[in-house]
């Protein structure tokens, strides 16, 4: 069997990557493992899978769509081990069988964000040296500039969405049923995620099949709880490992569903929990706080039972307002591309309002000193280590992320005796105006608290008499008015609830904040 090795040929070397913990029963995973076989194919072939407006589809459909992908590429599209296959399109049934069917032929999944631009997309097809794609025919044309650019893809299929009569749903019509999958092994590489570009350049982030399965057999399986039949809903995309894993790897690892909604906004997904009776939701805190004023109409969220929060820090001001009006507890996370998913957390009584939790079971969590010594608690550098970890894609960065061992995710901690982690800046976020230091999210949180404020960013900026001041940028709630009045308003409700020396010396208003197509907030526009 000819095997690709661009990838592995370009991993980190050992001395290199983080140190990794296999120390949790369920992480002993055999030496041949294919995770698209141990997520579809051992499930109850009769039970619900996938869900959305044009139909619904059986682990048992699921597992013969995926198979016949799986030998169209092999058979018919010189698919190899190890090439790397770009996949293209919003969630659902058609892209996730896609995303099995490339595993199970062997191959390595390139996953991108459907509102990429075509020089974003060729800055990945060269990087990856991508030869094979899967697009939904939607969004084709901007793939297509990028594979002109690049010249390539030697391989294209197109399919419809999950309406059917697409190019690819009437080649597969002609292909045998039934797949034997390539014996992977649990290090082999699956798939190359690469980051959302909140600081810039994005960096690849390489994953084996065993770190597909680890956060569901970790943080899900030890802090969410899920049981079987559950059906999971959430707003970010798969080609992002929190979307990846709260609404492919989890459902499927525990015999849940799939609810998937192409432009999953606050209001398609309140609506999406009443249509299909979701039980787990999850997105990020700007949702939440945008879902709480659609809440007055009458929405139907009765069958909800669990709600995760990752991306961007849970302010404790939008826990409490969600718990106030649903009686639901928010559990919060923090995870990277790079650690495949969520690594510090807490539900149930163990939450801690404004806290993210603490090191989720499996992973070891600590701050770091100024000398990268870790801290017994206090303030420093995140640092974590577990089942999962950094290897950079050919990136000089590797570096920048692994000391000694951890993986230093670039975020600001304070760390308490309890062990739980409470959330201070990202580490290049600290403001430091006329001699203090001011963690960008304080003012944040300060401003949240105010019923005027639908999102905001806070940002150090020059200044001749302090070095730097705190700068605001506002987007008004409905019904606010954007006047100075409003900023006076601001400014001095601020300086009431936290120290008055935070207080935003600037406040702009603005439309909207500058984001990743992942949701996150990109502050590096925002200084530039």
């Amino acid at each position: 069997m000819v095997i690709d090795a661009f990838v592995r040929d370009r991993l980190p070397p050992p001395e290199a990557q983080p140190e990794f913990l296999f120390d949790l029963p369920e992480l002993q995973y055999p030496e041949y493992l294919n995770a698209a076989v141990e997520l579809i194919d051992k499930g109850d072939p009769d039970a619900l899978a996938v869900i959305n407006d044009e139909g619904r589809w059986t682990y048992g459909e699921m597992r013969g769509l995926s198979d016949r992908i799986a030998r169209l590429l092999a058979e018919e599209e010189d698919l190899r081990p190890g090439d790397r296959v770009l996949l293209r399109g919003p969630n659902g049934a058609m892209l996730f069988a896609c995303w099995l069917g490339v595993l199970k032929a062997g191959g390595i999944v390139v996953a991108t964000m459907p509102m990429l631009r075509p020089g974003e997309v060729a800055t990945i097809l060269e990087r990856a040296r991508v030869r094979h794609a899967i697009v939904d025919d939607r969004f084709l044309d901007d793939f297509m500039k990028a594979a002109d650019d690049t010249g390539l893809i030697r391989s294209l299929l197109t399919y419809a969405g999950d309406s059917g009569g697409g190019r690819l749903e009437g080649r597969l019509e002609s292909v045998r049923p039934g797949f034997a999958p390539v014996e992977t092994r649990r290090d082999d590489v699956a798939l190359i995620a690469f980051t959302s570009g909140t600081t810039g350049r994005p960096k690849g982030c390489v994953h084996y099949h065993r770190d597909i399965l680890a956060p569901a057999d970790s943080f899900a399986r030890r802090i969410l709880k899920p049981r079987a039949g559950g059906r999971w809903a959430c707003s970010a995309p798969i080609a992002f490992t929190f979307g990846l894993g709260m609404l492919l790897i989890f459902p499927w690892r525990f015999g849940g569903a799939a609810v998937t909604i192409e432009q999953p906004g606050p209001k398609p997904l309140l609506e999406a929990i009443a249509k299909f009776g979701v039980t787990t939701l999850a997105t990020a805190p700007t949702a939440y706080k945008a879902m709480l004023g659609l809440l007055q109409d009458g929405s139907d969220i009765s069958t909800l039972d669990t709600c995760v929060s990752a991306g961007e820090h849970l302010p404790a001001a939008t826990w409490q307002a969600w718990n106030d009006a649903t009686g639901l507890r928010i559990i919060d996370g923090i995870g990277a591309t790079e650690m495949m998913h969520i690594f510090i957390s807490a539900s149930g009584d163990d939450i801690r309002p404004g806290a993210t939790g603490r090191a989720v079971p499996g992973y070891r969590a600590c701050v770091l000193d100024e000398a990268g010594k870790p801290l017994p608690h206090g303030i420093g550098r995140l640092a974590v280590k577990g089942p999962t970890g950094c290897r950079y894609f050919d990136d000089e960065r590797q570096s920048d992320y692994v000391e000694d061992g951890w993986n230093v995710t670039g975020d600001t901690y304070r760390a308490d005796e309890q062990g739980y982690f409470w959330y201070v800046a990202r580490s290049d976020d600290m403001i430091v105006s006329a001699g203090y230091n001011i963690a960008a999210p304080e003012v944040e949180n300060a401003l949240y608290a105010h019923q005027a404020v639908q999102e905001c960013a806070v940002i150090g900026v020059p200044c001749e008499a302090r070095g730097q001041k705190v700068k605001a940028y506002v987007v008004a709630a409905p019904g606010r008015e954007p006047d100075e009045a409003l900023a006076r308003e601001l400014q001095d409700h601020v300086k009431a609830v936290i120290a008055p020396y935070k207080y935003p010396r600037d406040l702009e208003f603005v439309e909207a904040l500058p984001k990743t197509a992942t949701g996150k907030l990109q502050r590096f526009a925002l200084r530039d």
